[in-house]
């Protein structure tokens, strides 16, 4: 084998890894949306969760891909482990295909006297594949038919850099120093071994089982070499779900030793005895020689074979890896925002929104726990306010730290606008807790003081105060859910809101002018209605971001005076019902 072969075999093996990672990156984002509504929908019905396992491979190409999800999915409470054994088994089976897809190379009209078949070869229409493919990505601005465009270019260097690498080992044909080294790794352990460690340089069975069908192109790879090697491929994917499962929870870090001990546990099983059988009976088809087909046909058997014996084990598989990752005593926080979700971003998205909406519970709480305070302080529950707003703090930094790296990936429109609103909703929301706090700081002031409102600054407040809460409610409710209804509600609540404080402001300087009020309690009075009033805008702001981007805006503050400027109709009602509701008597 010459420079000029190897030089080809190293640029073949290059473009066949790039055109499979490329077309498989494409897959998953062009398919984000499905692939988050299979995984996520998965029940402890252990066939449906191998079904959906099984489609996901198929639509990604890769196993790797799918059991670092599963991980992922399992880290964040989305999936438990049982769960997440049947996606596991089928995500196994799944990445059998790519085998077949590669098959193509050895179809050969002209010798099977059909003519017909030609139009199957890669010969034939990878050309044409990867013209569609440049077409559709170079000149078409819509993302979706562009991420189709990438899918077809991967599709179509895949392809080639196969036969690149058929071609430049073809020579080796008859090249007994070569044939020597294949014989050699006949021997199940060693086959075993170069399986496993090849696959895990190059994290992907799928390119490793491709690899070895280029080899069959020289003639020297019989079934006693390819058989183990098999097996080694299968156990050398689980290096990348390994890898992801470091710094995980308990459980998946489970999940990733169920995918390694599947593919162990059948390779002791199934190695031992067929060279058992073997050794009796002296199988006849050990030296024969293999080609695409047969490589496929060996991988999915494999496959199936794993599944018939360990199916009736996954209780048991997961007993084992429980043993092997032990409880540990220290209560253990699912870890939501995963970074293993950046290869699909609605994903990504949607666990950002729930760890968003933990962070909106919390400072609409620590509200509520202030303005209790004004009737009753102390300092336990004060200090309690003071911890939630840290907590938001860290919310809000962790958030939208990981929208940010999340935002240097590729995504689509819709996620990209998602995300923007995340990081719009956060800042919002944690400026509620702020207010939180400086409601506390006047409660204090209050107890410390002994300050007393009159009845009627009280009774004005209690008003204030239920108007805040049900805004509160609206806007969380709102957020939480996408409900458009609760949303549309909020605007003419904080329209309300507004008018209010000025007439409570009004009411105390007229107070203050007939000697009902001091000076220093009108200081704390004026103090809680302005940050009660921010508190109104800061909903508003929330609500009118879950509406604008049902209509794709991102102009919250343009979309909110457009809202304010429609007077009439619905809005108008909404707006009256409230100022009946929340109404006070005028000075």
């Amino acid at each position: 084998m010459g420079l000029k072969e190897v030089l080809e075999l190293i640029g073949g093996l290059a473009l066949f890894l790039f055109g499979m990672n490329a077309m498989g990156a494409a897959l998953e984002k062009s398919a984000g949306n499905k692939l988050k509504v299979f995984l996520s929908k998965a029940t402890s019905n252990p066939i449906k969760g191998f079904l959906l396992g099984l489609v996901v491979t198929l639509i990604i190409q890769s196993s790797s891909a799918t059991t670092v999800m599963v991980v992922g999915f399992v880290n964040s409470g989305i999936m438990t482990l049982g769960q997440s054994i049947g996606v596991i088994f089928g995500a196994n089976l799944g990445t059998s295909v790519t085998a077949w897809i590669l098959s193509l190379q050895a179809i050969d009209g002209n010798n099977t006297g059909l003519a017909i078949l030609n139009l199957l070869k890669t010969d034939t229409f990878v050309p044409i594949v990867a013209m569609i493919g440049v077409l559709l990505f170079a000149f078409q601005k819509n993302a979706k038919r562009k991420d189709i465009g990438m899918i077809l270019l991967g599709f179509a260097i895949l392809m080639f850099g196969m036969d690149k690498m058929s071609g430049s080992v073809a020579g080796l044909k008859g090249n007994e120093t070569f044939k020597s080294l294949l014989v050699s790794f006949s021997n199940p352990v060693l086959g075993v071994i170069v399986g496993t460690v090849f696959t895990a340089i190059i994290q992907s069975s799928s390119a490793s089982v491709g690899v070895l069908q280029a080899l069959t192109k020289t003639g020297a790879v019989t079934f006693a070499t390819a058989f183990p090697i098999i097996m080694g491929q299968n156990i050398g994917t689980c290096v990348s779900a390994m890898i992801s499962s470091i710094g995980t929870g308990k459980n998946a870090r489970r999940a990733a030793i169920i995918h390694l001990l599947f593919n162990i546990i059948a390779t002791l099983i199934i190695l031992p005895v067929f060279y058992l059988v073997n050794y009796i009976t002296e199988l006849p088809f050990m030296d024969m020689q293999m080609g695409y087909v047969s490589i496929a046909i060996v991988h999915t058997s494999f496959k199936l074979i794993a599944l018939a014996i360990l199916t009736p084990m996954a209780k048991l598989l997961e007993k084992i890896a429980c043993l092997i990752v032990r409880d540990s005593e220290e209560s253990e926080e699912n870890k939501l925002l995963d970074e293993r979700f950046f290869t699909l971003p609605s994903v990504a998205i949607e666990r950002s929104h729930v760890v968003a909406v933990n962070m909106a519970e919390i400072a609409v709480m620590s509200i509520r726990d202030s303005l209790k305070l004004l009737g009753s302080y102390n300092d336990k529950d004060a200090d309690k306010v003071r911890e939630a707003e840290g907590k938001v703090d860290v919310f809000e930094d962790k958030i939208g730290s990981y929208l940010v790296k999340l935002s240097t990936h590729d995504m689509t429109e819709a996620d990209s606008n998602e995300a923007n609103k995340l990081l719009h909703v956060i800042g919002d929301i944690e400026r509620l807790s702020d207010h939180a706090v400086n409601i506390v700081e006047s409660a204090e002031e209050i107890h410390d003081k002994k300050l007393a409102f009159s009845a009627a600054a009280s009774a004005e407040l209690k008003t204030m105060i239920g108007a805040i809460d049900e805004i509160l409610e609206l806007s969380l409710g709102a957020f939480k859910n996408n409900d458009l209804v609760l949303a549309s509600k909020v605007e003419p609540l904080e329209q309300v809101v507004d008018q209010l404080r000025d007439q409570l402001k009004f009411n105390h300087v007229e107070r203050l002018s007939a000697g009902d009020c001091t000076i220093e309690l009108g200081f704390v009075f004026g103090d809680l209605l302005t940050n009660l009033e921010r508190v109104a805008d800061h909903c508003s702001n929330i609500a009118g971001c879950v509406l604008e981007m049902a209509k794709d805006e991102m102009d919250i503050h343009e979309y909110l005076r457009s809202v304010r400027g429609s007077q009439g109709g619905e809005f108008l009602k909404m707006y009256e019902e409230y100022a009946e509701k929340y109404a006070v008597e005028t000075k």
